[in-house]
C-alpha cells in the first residue's frame, strides 16, 4: 500500500537534491535545448556555401557569364577568381578550398567547334561535399553547353529549332537529314551540340563514406571512452571514498592525477591502434600517410579528452553529476565537428562553433594523414591547437583539484 504522506517527502528529497546539485540541474535544463537547436538547424538540410576557386584562362561574354551563374547558386562560395590552373589546384591541396573550376583558354571562342575542356580539380577527401560539388557542376556545365551550342549554331546559320530537329534525328539514327555527314559544309555538328567536355580529376582518387567516416569515428571513439573513463577514475572513486583513502597516504595530488593519466592515456592508445586493425581488416581501409604519424595523433587526441575529463572531474563530487555536465558538452562535439555531416551543411554560427572544439581538429588531422597522406607540415596548425586545448585543460584540471569534495 502507497504511504501517500511518505511519496510526498520522497518525491520533494529528489526534487531538492536536484537543485542543490546546481552543475546537474543546469545540464538537465541545458541538454535537451542543445539537443533540440542542433538537429532543429544543424542537420537535414543542404550542402551550401562550398569553397571554390574559378581558374579563368580567357574573358569576354561566356565567361563572364559563367562566374556570375556559378556565383549565383548557394553551392558555391566563390573565394577567388585567378588564372593559374597549378595554382588553382594546389590552393585545393593546401586545403583552402575544395575545389577549383577549370575554364580553358578557348572559353570565349564561340565560333570554334572544338570542345572547352572545363576541369573540376576537387579535394575528394571529403565524401560528401564531394557528392553534392560533382553532379551540381557537371549539370550546370551541361546547361551552359546547350546555351553555347546554340549560340554556335545560330552563328552557322541554323535555327534553334533546326538544330534541336537536326540533333533528335542523329540521336534516331536517321540518316535522311543534314546530319547524316556530320561534317556537312564543314560544319562539326556533334562538336556543336557538345560545347563543353567536362572533367572531374578527384585529387586524392576514389574515397568512399566509409573511408571518410573512419577516421572521424577513431576521434569520436576516443572522445567518448577518455570521457566517460575519467568520470569513473575521479569522481567514480571519489564518490566511493577510495579516492579520500588514497589521499591519507603521503601521495601528492601530482602524482595521483599523472597515474591516472597515464593509465588512461596507454588504454586508450590500445584501443585505438585495435580499431584501426579492425578497419583495415573487415571495411579495407588504406592509410595513404604515415602510420607511425596516425599513431602519434591518435595519442595525442587520448591527450587532449583525458585532460578535459581530469579537468571536469576535479571539480565535482560523484559521478552522477559528472555524467549530467559532460553530455551537453560530448554531444554537440560529436555533431558539430564533421564527423559525420560536412561543417559546410551547418549555420553559420554552428560552422564558428565547430573552430572552437578541439575534436574538429583532431578529425582534420586524421583525415589529412590518413586519406591524403599528408605529412606534419601540413597538419602543424592542427597539432598546436590540440597542445593549447590539452595545455589549458590540465592546468586548469590540476589547479581545481579539489582533493576534499
Amino acid at each position: 500500500m502507497v504511504e501517500t504522506k511518505k511519496l510526498k517527502w520522497i518525491f520533494k528529497k529528489d526534487i531538492m537534491v536536484l537543485w542543490r546539485h546546481k552543475p546537474r540541474l543546469i545540464s538537465y535544463l541545458l541538454f535537451p535545448i542543445i539537443m533540440i537547436t542542433l538537429f532543429g538547424y544543424g542537420f537535414g538540410g543542404t550542402v551550401t556555401d562550398i569553397p571554390v576557386v574559378i581558374v579563368s584562362q580567357s574573358s569576354g561574354p561566356v565567361t563572364d557569364a559563367t562566374i556570375n551563374a556559378i556565383k549565383s547558386e548557394s553551392l558555391y562560395d566563390v573565394t577567388d577568381i585567378i588564372n593559374d590552373p597549378n595554382q588553382g589546384r594546389q590552393m585545393v591541396l593546401n586545403g583552402q578550398d575544395k575545389a577549383a573550376i577549370i575554364l580553358p583558354s578557348n572559353y570565349d571562342d564561340t565560333q570554334s567547334t572544338t570542345p572547352k575542356n572545363v576541369i573540376l580539380d576537387i579535394d575528394s577527401s571529403d565524401e560528401i561535399v564531394s557528392s553534392a560539388l560533382i553532379p551540381t557542376t557537371q549539370a550546370l556545365f551541361s546547361q551552359l553547353s546547350n546555351q553555347i551550342g546554340v549560340q554556335q549554331l545560330q552563328a552557322s546559320g541554323l535555327t534553334p529549332s533546326a538544330a534541336t530537329s537536326s540533333t533528335i534525328n542523329v540521336q534516331s539514327g536517321n540518316q535522311s537529314n543534314i546530319l547524316s555527314n556530320p561534317t556537312t559544309s564543314g560544319i562539326n555538328f556533334q562538336n556543336i551540340v557538345n560545347s563543353i567536355n567536362f572533367q572531374v580529376n578527384k585529387l586524392y582518387g576514389d574515397i568512399s563514406y566509409i573511408d571518410f567516416l573512419v577516421p572521424g569515428v577513431l576521434a569520436l571513439v576516443i572522445l567518448f571512452s577518455c570521457m566517460f573513463g575519467m568520470g569513473e577514475s575521479i569522481a567514480g572513486e571519489r564518490e566511493r571514498g577510495e579516492l579520500a583513502r588514497l589521499f591519507m597516504t603521503p601521495t601528492s595530488i601530482a602524482t595521483v592525477v599523472g597515474g591516472k593519466i597515464l593509465s588512461k592515456l596507454v588504454q586508450e592508445t590500445g584501443r585505438a591502434i585495435l580499431l584501426i586493425a579492425v578497419a583495415i581488416g573487415l571495411f579495407g581501409i588504406v592509410i595513404a600517410g604515415s602510420m607511425l604519424l596516425t599513431l602519434l595523433l591518435l595519442v595525442l587526441v587520448a591527450l587532449c579528452f583525458v585532460g578535459l575529463g581530469m579537468m571536469i572531474s576535479a571539480r565535482v563530487s560523484t559521478q552522477a553529476d559528472y555524467q549530467q555536465i559532460i553530455q551537453p558538452i560530448t554531444l554537440p562535439m560529436m555533431f558539430l565537428s564533421g564527423v559525420f555531416f560536412p561543417v559546410e551543411t551547418m549555420p553559420w554560427i554552428f560552422q564558428k562553433l565547430a573552430y572552437i572544439i578541439p575534436l574538429t581538429y583532431a578529425n582534420d588531422a586524421l583525415r589529412a594523414v590518413m586519406l591524403k597522406g599528408a605529412g606534419l607540415g601540413a597538419i602543424w596548425l592542427d597539432i598546436v591547437v590540440l597542445l593549447g586545448f590539452t595545455a589549458l585543460f590540465f592546468g586548469l584540471g590540476i589547479r581545481g583539484f579539489n582533493r576534499d569534495v
